[in-house]
């Protein structure tokens, strides 16, 4: 099954990080984004993405194309040739990675019907964002998915909190301070979404101004088609240098949730 990650925008809130980087290739624990995306995929044994790029896209081009050189310690015989070896590879990977130029100033939606040639005959594909990551379970969001047969499932997560959460009792007795709690409310859209192909027939062809989750996505839930999958656990996105903080810290202390070992 084709995995889609959006990978086109321009990441304006996040800038100042390494200006010289498209969003998804910003580094968590040494490698992009998008790379420990692409791993919770592959975990599950989802390996052929699609990568819809735009803002930057050559750079995304240039980490796969040298993705080889990039892991693995080189040796090279100048006495041969130049006969170069490729000895101790971290972190191997054995992905169909498709990198579709979608147009640097693309939005989603249209991002989404450039690349429907690369769907082939799929009747079922995944899509994401390039910008965060979760330890959903895969599988079973695919199982919810086939099991009601609407078009689109978008996985519910609980945004995690800003600012400290106090929890208290009547007469204002702080009973507990969380520092970044995960948020009590509603759910919001982390993603990692489940596409029948007929998802194609509400984005307009020849078009760059087609935001997905604008008239797309309202028209499909209008007419009964989009179902939630509420997840419960870990989800983060990379909006802000704190974000990006965070996220590092976390692998840093080996508590990166997402992360299956």
């Amino acid at each position: 099954m084709k995995v889609v990650i959006l990978c086109g925008g321009k990441g304006t809130r996040i800038r100042g990080i390494d200006d010289s980087l498209p969003k998804p290739m910003i580094p968590v624990g040494g490698y992009p984004i998008v790379w420990h995306i692409m791993h919770s995929y592959a975990h599950y044994g989802f390996k052929d993405f699609i990568l819809c790029l735009g803002y930057k896209g050559h750079v995304i081009k240039d980490y796969f194309l040298n993705y080889r050189v990039r892991v693995s310690d080189l040796v090279i015989d100048f006495a041969n040739g130049r006969e170069l070896t490729f000895e101790q590879a971290d972190q191997q990977i054995d992905w169909r990675v498709t990198l579709a130029e979608t147009g640097e100033n693309t939005m989603t939606g249209s991002r989404v019907k450039k690349v429907e040639r690369h769907i082939g005959e799929d009747e079922t594909f995944m899509l994401t964002y390039g910008d965060g990551v979760c330890d959903i379970n895969l599988d079973e969001l695919l199982a919810f998915h086939k099991s009601h047969g609407k078009l689109l499932t978008v996985s519910g997560v609980r945004p995690p909190g800003r600012f400290g959460e106090l929890d208290h009792d009547e007469e204002g007795r702080i009973v507990e301070f969380n520092e970044k709690p995960q948020a009590t409310g509603g759910r919001i859209s982390g993603g990692f979404m489940v596409c029948q192909r007929e998802l194609f027939d509400y984005l307009a062809p020849g078009r760059d101004d087609q935001t997905l989750e604008n008239d797309p996505m309202r028209s499909i839930a209008r007419d009964g088609q989009m179902m939630m999958y509420s997840h419960n656990g870990f989800w983060q996105c990379m909006d802000t240098y704190r974000d990006f903080e965070f996220l590092n810290s976390l692998v840093a202390n080996n508590t990166a949730s997402w992360i299956k070992r």
